[in-house]
C-alpha cells in the first residue's frame, strides 16, 4: 500500500519579512504610498523580535506577561526602567527644538563653578566678537533703512513740497477751496426721531439748576438785620465776584510803573521775604510736638546718647525757639562731656561771645579733640590770637598733621621753617611736613633733609623726585642718576612701579619747570610694563595723549626715548618732527629733521619736510642742497625730481625748472612729469611746446584724463573749439569715467551757444557715471543759468532722490529756494547730512544773511574745521569777518588759513589755476577770491528785481 503524500507545509506569509524595495499591488499596476504610521516617530523605533521566530512558548509567555492586568508592567518594562535610570534620561521622551535629541544628556549634572567659568567665558568671547562686527552691522543697517525709507517714503514726506507751496497761498485762493462734505452713507438714511414730553417738575429743575443766585436768603435777615425788608436792596453775588478781581487788580498796578509799564517789585527780595516766613500750620504744629515727645524719650531712657541731644537742640531751632535748644544742649553737654560733636552745636548755637567759652570748655574736657580746637581758631579774629590757640593745641596734640598744617600756614618764612622741623620730628611719617621744610631750606640744609625723609620713607617716591628737581634747580647733572636709582631702590623694598603714575608725575614735573626731571622720569619709566613688540605703539599713544594734554615736553621725551630704541622708524621721525613743527623752533626742527635723514636715508617725505622748511624760511640755496643731499641718496626718487621743479619753478626760475623736467623725463618719469612739463611751457607762453608736451605724453598715457584736459583747455584758449571738442570726445572715450572732463565738455558746448547739446552730454555723463552728485549740479546750473527755473527744480528733484546724502547738492537747493522756504529745507538738509561742510556753509550763509552774527560765525568756523583743505569755505569766512570782525580776527583767520593750506574748492581751484595766479601766495589768492565773490554778489543784487 502506498504511503500518504505529506501535505507541503504552507508558508506564513503574514509573519515573514518583505523583500527589499516590495511594494504590494506592483504587478497590478498599484502605486506604493507612504503614511505618518510608516514614518512613525522622530527618534528611533526599538528593536522588535521577529514575528516569524515567535513560537507558541513564545506567545505563551507573551500572553502570560500581558495578561498581568492594566497598569501593571511586565519584566521588560522593568528592565527599560532601570536601563533609564543608569542612563539617566529617558530615550522615548519628547524631541527639543534647541537642543536636538541631547535634550536630556547632561540633566543628572550639577552646574558648578567651572561651568560658570566657562559660560562666562564663552560669553565675554561673543560679547567681542559682536562688537567688532557691530559696526558693520549698524552700517548695513542704517543702508537697509534708507534704502526701504527711499523705496516707501511716509505719506507726509511725499506731500511735504505740496504744503511747503501753501505759503504761496493769497487769502482768496484760500477761501475758495471748497469745503469738504459728508457724503457717507450713514449719514444719508433717514433717521426716525421720537419727541416725548418732559414733565413740569423736571423743566423746573433745570430752571432752579441754570439760575445764578442775585440775593441773600430772606432767613438771614430775621434776625440782627435793622434795615427794613422792603428797603434792602438786593445784591448781585457775581458782581461782587468780579468786584473783587477789579480791586485785585487794581492792587497789582500800583505796584508796576506807570510811566515804563516796568514792574518795581523786587523778586530776589520778594522771594527772601517768602522764604524767610515760618509757616506754622496745624500739621506742622502737630509734628513738632510729636517729634519733640519722641526725642524727650530718647534723652531720658539713654541721657548718654549725644545724637539725642543734638536733634532736640535742632528740633527747637527749627521750632523757633533758640532758647529751649541751647538749654537742651547745655545738658547734653553735661551729660556728654567727652562727645566732641555736643561741644562743636553748643558752640553754633552759642552767641559768638559766649562761643569761646562754651570751647574752652570743651577742650578742658576733651583735650585731644582737633575739631574743637581748630573750631576754637576760626572764632578767633586775628591771625596772632589764632596762633596762640593753635600751638596751645599742639602741646596737648603734637601728632596733628591737621595743626601743625594750620599754625605754619599763619606764620611767616622763618617761623615756619623754625616750625616744619619740629613738625617732622612729631610727625615723621607724612611727607607733606619734610618736602614743605626742604622748600624752605637752603641747597645744602634741603638736601640733608630729603636724606633723611628717604631714610624715614624709604618706600615714598615723592622724596626722590623733589630731590631731582633740588639738583635741577641748582644746575647739577645728577637728575638721570637720582631717578634710575630711585626706580632701583623703590623695587629693592618691594614698590610696584606704576607706569601711568611715573608720567603723571613727569607732566607736574613739567609744569613746575623741572624739565629735566621730566625727561629722565620718561627715560626711566617708559619701559616698565610694556611688552616688547606694543612699545612702539604704546609710546606713540602716550605721546599723542600728552600732546592733547598740553605736556608739550612729556611727549617731546617719549618721542626721544622711541627713536633711541627705533632709530630706523620712519613715522616715529615723522610724528617728532611734526611736535616740533608745531611746538617748536626752527632750529629744534632743523636738528631734528638732521637726524632723521642721517638714520632713514630713503625716506622721501623727510627730505623734503627738510627742503620745504628751508624754502619756507627764505633760505633757498639750503633747499637746494637738501634735495641735492636727497637725489644722491634716492637717485630715482620722482618725488624728489617734481620738489626740486616745483623750488625752481616757485621761485621764478623756469629755465632751471624746463632742464629738472627733462632730465625726469629721459629717465623715464611717469604721468606727472609730462603734466607739470606742460605747465612749465603754459607758464613761458610757448603754446606750441606745450601741445607737442601734451601729445607726446598722452601716447604714452592715454588714461591719464589730466593731460586730456589740458590739451582741451589749450585749444578753447588758442580760440580752436571745434578742435577742444574734438580732444574731449577723444579724451572721453578713453577716460569715460572722469568728472571733470565731461564737465569741461559741456561747458564747452553751453559755450559754443547749444544748451540742448549741453544737456546732452551732461544726460550721457550721468548714464555713465550714476549717482554722481558734481554732474547733477551741473545739469541743474546749466538750466538755471538758461533762465530754465521749473527744469532746474524738476533736477534738483531728481538729484536728490538719486544722491540723498550729498551735502553739495542741498546746499545748491538752499541756494536756488525762495527766501521763505530756505529754513525748512535747511531742516531737510541737516536731516540727511548733518556733518557735512557744504551743507553747514549755507546754513551759515542764512544766519548771516538774517544778521544772526554769532551763529553765522560759528557755523563758518565748524565747516572749515570739517573741511580745512576746501578753500571756499575760508574764503567765506574771511569775507565774512571783514563785515562783521576785528582786524584780530581777520588776522588769525588768514593764518589759520596759511597754515591749512587748501588745494580744493570749485572757486578756489579756479582761482589757483588761473595762469594769472600761479606764482600768488594763499593768502592773496584769498583775498582775491573774495574780492570776486563781492563782485559777483554786487552783480546778483544789481540783476534782482
Amino acid at each position: 500500500m502506498q504511503a500518504p503524500v505529506m501535505p507541503k507545509p504552507r508558508l506564513d506569509y503574514l509573519n515573514m519579512r518583505p523583500p527589499a524595495n516590495y511594494v504590494a499591488g506592483l504587478g497590478r499596476g498599484a502605486t506604493g504610498f507612504t503614511t505618518r504610521s510608516d514614518i512613525g516617530p522622530a527618534r528611533a523605533a526599538p528593536d522588535l523580535p521577529d514575528r516569524s521566530a515567535t513560537t507558541i512558548g513564545g506567545a505563551a509567555a507573551a500572553s502570560a506577561g500581558a495578561g498581568r492586568g492594566r497598569g501593571g508592567k511586565g519584566g521588560g518594562a522593568e528592565e527599560e526602567e532601570e536601563e533609564e535610570a543608569e542612563k539617566g534620561y529617558d530615550e522615548n521622551q519628547k524631541f527639543d527644538e534647541f537642543e536636538g535629541n541631547d535634550v536630556g544628556l547632561f540633566a543628572s549634572g550639577e552646574y558648578d563653578e567651572d561651568d560658570k567659568e566657562a559660560d562666562a567665558v564663552w560669553e565675554s568671547i561673543d560679547k567681542r566678537m559682536d562688537s567688532r562686527r557691530k559696526d558693520r552691522r549698524e552700517a548695513r543697517l542704517k543702508k537697509e533703512i534708507e534704502k526701504y525709507r527711499a523705496s516707501n517714503p511716509k505719506i507726509t514726506e511725499q506731500f511735504a513740497d505740496l504744503k511747503r507751496k501753501l505759503v504761496t497761498l493769497s487769502s482768496t485762493e484760500w477761501e475758495s477751496i471748497p469745503e469738504i462734505g459728508d457724503y457717507s452713507l450713514r449719514n444719508k438714511k433717514k433717521r426716525f426721531e421720537s419727541f416725548i414730553p418732559m414733565p413740569d417738575t423736571l423743566l423746573e429743575r433745570a430752571k432752579q439748576e441754570r439760575e445764578h443766585v442775585t440775593a441773600l436768603d430772606p432767613r438771614s435777615r430775621a434776625a440782627g438785620v435793622e434795615t427794613p425788608y422792603g428797603q434792602t436792596p438786593v445784591t448781585d453775588l457775581t458782581a461782587v465776584g468780579e468786584g473783587r478781581g477789579t480791586v485785585l487788580s487794581l492792587k497789582l498796578d500800583r505796584l508796576s510803573d506807570s510811566v515804563s509799564g516796568l514792574t518795581v517789585v523786587d523778586p530776589k527780595g520778594y522771594l527772601t521775604d517768602l522764604k524767610s516766613m515760618k509757616i506754622t500750620s496745624d500739621a506742622e504744629i502737630s509734628d513738632i510736638k510729636k517729634a519733640r515727645l519722641l526725642l524727650k524719650s530718647v534723652i531720658q531712657t539713654n541721657p548718654k546718647h549725644a545724637p539725642g541731644w543734638i536733634a532736640a537742640a535742632r528740633l527747637e531751632e527749627v521750632a523757633g525757639k533758640i532758647q529751649a535748644a541751647r538749654n537742651f544742649i547745655q545738658q547734653g553737654c553735661e551729660e556728654c562731656p567727652m562727645n566732641e560733636d555736643v561741644w562743636l552745636e553748643a558752640s553754633r548755637l552759642a552767641t559768638p561771645d559766649s562761643a569761646k567759652a562754651v570751647l574752652a570748655q570743651g577742650v578742658k574736657a576733651i583735650p585731644n579733640s582737633v575739631k574743637l580746637w581748630m573750631q576754637a581758631s576760626k572764632l578767633e579774629s586775628d591771625d596772632i590770637s589764632k596762633s596762640r590757640v593753635l600751638r596751645k593745641a599742639l602741646e596737648h596734640i603734637p601728632d596733628s598733621v591737621r595743626l601743625w598744617k594750620a599754625v605754619v600756614e599763619l606764620a611767616n618764612e622763618d617761623d615756619a621753617r623754625i616750625l616744619l622741623s619740629r613738625a617732622v620730628e612729631c610727625c615723621p611719617l607724612h611727607v607733606e611736613l619734610w618736602l614743605a621744610l626742604a622748600r624752605l631750606e637752603t641747597y645744602e640744609n634741603a638736601r640733608r633733609v630729603l636724606n633723611k625723609a628717604r631714610e624715614t620713607l624709604p618706600t615714598d617716591p615723592t622724596i626722590w623726585i623733589t630731590a631731582a628737581k633740588l639738583e635741577e634747580a641748582n644746575g647739577n647733572a645728577v637728575v638721570g642718576r637720582i631717578i634710575d636709582r630711585a626706580i632701583k631702590v623703590l623695587q629693592k623694598d618691594g614698590v610696584v612701579i606704576d607706569r601711568e603714575a611715573w608720567m603723571k608725575e613727569a607732566e607736574a614735573a613739567e609744569r613746575a619747570g623741572s624739565v629735566a626731571t621730566c625727561q629722565a622720569i620718561i627715560n626711566t619709566t617708559i619701559g616698565i610694563g610694556v611688552e616688547e613688540e606694543d612699545r612702539k605703539r604704546t609710546w606713540v599713544a602716550d605721546a599723542d595723549e600728552c600732546k592733547k594734554r598740553g605736556s608739550i615736553e612729556t611727549a617731546r621725551a617719549i618721542y626721544a626715548h622711541a627713536l633711541t630704541v627705533f632709530p630706523g622708524k620712519k613715522s616715529v621721525w615723522l610724528r617728532a618732527a611734526q611736535l616740533e613743527k608745531s611746538h617748536g623752533t626752527k632750529e629744534s626742527l632743523d636738528s631734528m629733521l638732521k637726524k632723521a635723514v642721517g638714520y632713514c636715508p630713503q625716506a622721501e617725505v623727510l627730505w623734503l619736510m627738510g627742503a620745504k622748511e628751508k624754502w619756507l624760511a627764505g633760505d633757498v640755496p639750503s633747499a637746494r642742497a637738501i634735495l641735492k643731499e636727497a637725489y644722491d641718496a634716492i637717485p630715482n626718487s620722482e618725488e624728489i625730481w617734481l620738489a626740486a621743479f616745483k623750488l625752481e619753478f616757485e621761485n621764478h626760475e623756469p629755465e632751471r625748472a624746463r632742464m629738472l623736467l627733462a632730465k625726469a623725463r629721459e629717465m623715464g618719469g611717469t604721468e606727472r612729469v609730462w603734466m607739470k612739463s606742460a605747465i612749465v611751457e603754459r607758464e613761458m607762453g610757448n603754446e606750441s611746446k606745450e601741445r607737442e608736451l601734451l601729445e607726446e605724453g598722452l601716447q604714452r598715457f592715454p588714461e591719464f584724463h589730466k593731460l586730456w584736459l589740458m590739451l582741451g583747455q589749450l585749444e578753447d584758449r588758442a580760440g580752436h573749439p571745434a578742435v577742444a571738442r574734438d580732444v574731449y570726445e577723444r579724451a572721453l572715450r578713453a577716460c569715460p569715467h572722469s568728472t571733470p572732463l565731461w564737465l569741461s565738455a559741456a561747458a564747452l558746448e553751453e559755450k559754443m551757444g547749444g544748451l540742448s547739446k549741453a544737456r546732452a552730454v551732461l544726460t550721457k555723463a550721468r548714464l555713465k557715471n550714476p549717482q554722481n552728485p558734481e554732474l547733477w549740479l551741473a545739469a541743474i546750473r546749466a538750466e538755471a543759468r538758461a533762465g530754465n527755473k521749473k527744469e532746474a527744480e524738476a533736477l534738483m528733484a531728481k538729484a536728490l532722490q538719486d544722491c540723498p546724502s550729498s551735502g553739495r547738492l542741498w546746499a545748491e537747493d538752499i541756494d536756488m529756494a525762495p527766501r521763505p522756504q530756505r529754513k525748512s529745507k535747511s531742516v531737510d538738509a541737516l536731516k540727511r547730512c548733518d556733518h557735512d561742510p557744504f551743507v553747514i556753509a549755507a546754513v551759515a550763509k542764512l544766519f548771516w544773511q538774517d544778521r544772526k552774527v554769532d551763529k553765522a560765525r560759528n557755523w563758518l568756523n565748524r565747516a572749515v574745521t570739517l573741511a580745512p583743505d576746501v578753500g571756499d569755505f575760508w574764503a567765506q569766512l574771511y569775507k565774512f569777518e571783514l563785515q562783521h570782525g576785528s582786524e584780530e580776527l581777520q588776522q588769525e583767520i588768514l593764518q589759520r588759513c596759511t597754515s591749512a593750506e587748501p588745494h580744493h574748492g570749485e572757486r578756489w581751484t579756479q582761482m589757483t589755476k588761473a595762469v594769472d595766479n600761479a606764482h600768488l601766495s594763499t593768502e592773496a589768492i584769498l583775498k582775491k577770491l573774495v574780492v570776486a565773490l563781492s563782485k559777483e554778489e554786487a552783480m546778483l543784487e544789481r540783476a534782482a528785481p
